[in-house]
């Protein structure tokens, strides 16, 4: 190895030191989506993540979406897929195919490339021990559709966590992977945000930071600056200017939310990067955007 290669890996290293005694034994919750869920390349980046960080004594959990996954299969089916406000509408032969992708295919693809690279995975659905209660999400009416309530069939929200499973699991070796799938009142499984779900674990579990994956570098400011460490404050101001927008809107939201429910820091990264996780956890850089509460 020459001398100068030595210098910088060790450099690496000793940067990441300080980070690693910090969130030692704190609870990190990621939200797993994007183009990290599709390229095969950044989904065994990802998993290797995910296994160093429980090796070196992080307690990280990972939540999952998978909506073009969702897609691809209702489309095989010859079924077609309607939207109102970026929310699939969900019948119950629909909420039957997003049981088998996202509670199976893609949850048991995860929990393998985990324990693939040498983690012991655990995949949960929030039917499991019923540990995600989920109610009906219930839409407002919408302004071109005045006194209008849409029905989304078995979408949902979050109503409550019951952490029991995740302490047990967080307590021991094992890596829990949730599908973000929650059960009713009335016994029926509702299709829920993974964002919402991560957020709602991470407050519950008074997680040190709820990591979000996202296809784009972060919040930019309107010149396309990447932004970071900013305040709950700032953040509602730039959505009020404008700045944040679109589908930033109700992931910034959930990030917000999180920080009033107890969450420490929230972090928006660019899923698309080599490692992004490592890098955001423990480099003085980063690569997204960090949020605090003050």
């Amino acid at each position: 190895m020459q001398k100068r290669t030595a210098h910088q890996i060790a450099d690496v290293l000793i940067e990441a030191l300080p980070y690693i005694q910090r969130f030692k034994g704190k609870t990190i919750v990621v939200k797993f989506g994007g183009n990290a869920m599709i390229d095969e390349e950044l989904k065994h980046s990802f998993a290797r993540d995910i296994v160093l960080m429980k090796l070196v004594g992080l307690n990280p959990i990972v939540v999952h979406g998978g909506g073009p996954q969702i897609g691809q299969f209702l489309e095989k089916l010859g079924k077609t897929s309607n939207f109102v406000d970026g929310m699939r509408i969900t019948d119950s032969e629909t909420m039957d195919v997003v049981e088998m992708v996202l509670g199976g295919l893609v949850n048991k693809e995860i929990v393998n490339l985990i324990n693939l690279h040498g983690g012991k995975a655990v995949g949960l659905t929030g039917k499991d021990g019923n540990f995600i209660r989920a109610k009906k999400l219930c839409l407002t009416p919408r302004e071109d559709l005045p006194g209008t309530l849409i029905d989304l069939g078995h979408v949902g929200e979050v109503s409550s966590i019951d952490p029991a499973v995740l302490d047990m699991l967080g307590d021991s070796d094992f890596i829990p992977v949730i599908a973000p799938i929650g059960v009713g009142e009335d016994g029926h499984s509702y299709n829920i945000n993974a964002d919402l779900v991560a957020g709602k674990i991470a407050e519950q579990l008074n997680a040190e930071k709820l990591i979000l994956l996202t296809n784009i570098p972060g919040i930019l400011d309107k010149q396309g600056v990447l932004l970071t460490g900013l305040s709950i404050k700032k953040t509602e101001e730039l959505i009020n200017d404008g700045t944040i927008s679109g589908g930033m809107i109700p992931k910034t939201r959930c990030a917000t939310d999180a920080i009033k429910g107890g969450v420490t820091s929230v972090h928006i990264i660019d899923g698309r990067v080599d490692h992004a996780v490592l890098l955001e956890l423990f480099t003085d850089q980063g690569v997204g955007t960090l949020l605090l509460k003050g």
